[in-house]
């Protein structure tokens, strides 16, 4: 009962920061340093991975409708413009993908194994740093790109390259990806729902990628705790998202900026004191 209890906080942490720009790897380390599944180490690196498959079904059921090019609600026109988004969202997909694929055990061992709270702790500060100063700098522009339908092939690409980041821990692949969108002039709301999408087919690649290299060989009490941990996450995520809809509808990222820099500090301490 105890480890499902623990497997229930894990999914609430990873359901709020896997889409706040906060960095879910960031918070996952620290509080796993409190919280121990009692589970292998192969396991566990599976687990951080697959349980972001209930974060990302709360994507696909909040936005069915409006990724659905099959809907018979929808016009000739709207329908095209859905597979447009898709055709998007797989531009900016293919950098990422393709490298997490061929250097997905190499980034790990150099940015996770060998200097794990180090690198998740100055991607923190980083990014958050980034958060605040280009918001100042753009507090007085107008957004270039302000529906899908402005977006370009070009723009995707570019955005997608921003998302390759997002492989070094710490980093926050929603949080890169939206700051990307929002220097190549995206507004904070597009922005903010083309990384979503984004997030479809590379953590369901990521997460098939885990399962395969662990083989699917699961004891009922790992099933039931990566379940557990999958549909706290989907639940927690419905939440998240669409409050950080609503949140940008009228505010700026800063203060998820100033966030990531006290956490990023206070990792660094903690694990500089307790090394």
């Amino acid at each position: 009962m105890l480890e499902i209890i623990k497997a229930i906080i894990l999914g609430i942490v990873e359901g709020i920061t896997e889409w706040l720009p906060i960095s879910s790897t960031g918070h996952m380390i620290l509080v796993e340093e409190f919280i121990k599944l009692d589970v292998s180490v192969d396991f566990m690196e599976m687990f951080r991975v697959v349980i972001q498959l209930g974060a990302i079904l709360a994507v696909v059921i909040l936005y069915f409708n409006k990724l659905n090019p099959f809907s018979p609600k929808k016009s000739l026109q709207e329908k095209k413009d859905t597979m447009s988004i898709w055709y998007k969202v797989i531009v900016g997909v293919i950098p990422a993908g393709v490298l997490g694929v061929l250097f997905d055990d190499k980034i790990n061992e150099i940015f996770y194994d060998n200097y794990g709270y180090i690198t998740v702790s100055l991607m923190l500060i980083l990014y958050g740093v980034l958060f605040i100063v280009i918001e100042n700098n753009n507090k007085d522009k107008e957004s270039e790109i302000n529906s899908f339908n402005d977006l370009s092939y070009k723009t995707a690409l570019y955005i997608g390259l921003f998302q390759v980041l997002s492989l070094i821990p710490g980093t926050s692949r929603s949080g890169v990806t939206i700051l990307g969108a929002i220097i190549l002039g995206c507004s904070r709301y597009i922005a903010a729902e083309y990384s979503f999408f984004l997030s479809i087919p590379v953590m369901f690649g990521a997460s098939a990628l885990k399962l395969v290299k662990f083989g699917f060989k699961f004891t009922a009490f790992e099933a039931s705790i990566l379940i557990t941990g999958m549909v706290v996450a989907f639940v927690i995520s419905i939440l998240a998202i669409k409050f950080l809809m609503n949140y940008i509808k009228s505010n700026d990222f800063k203060v998820f900026g100033w966030y990531r820099i006290v956490l990023g500090i206070l990792v660094l301490g903690y694990f500089m004191i307790n090394s």
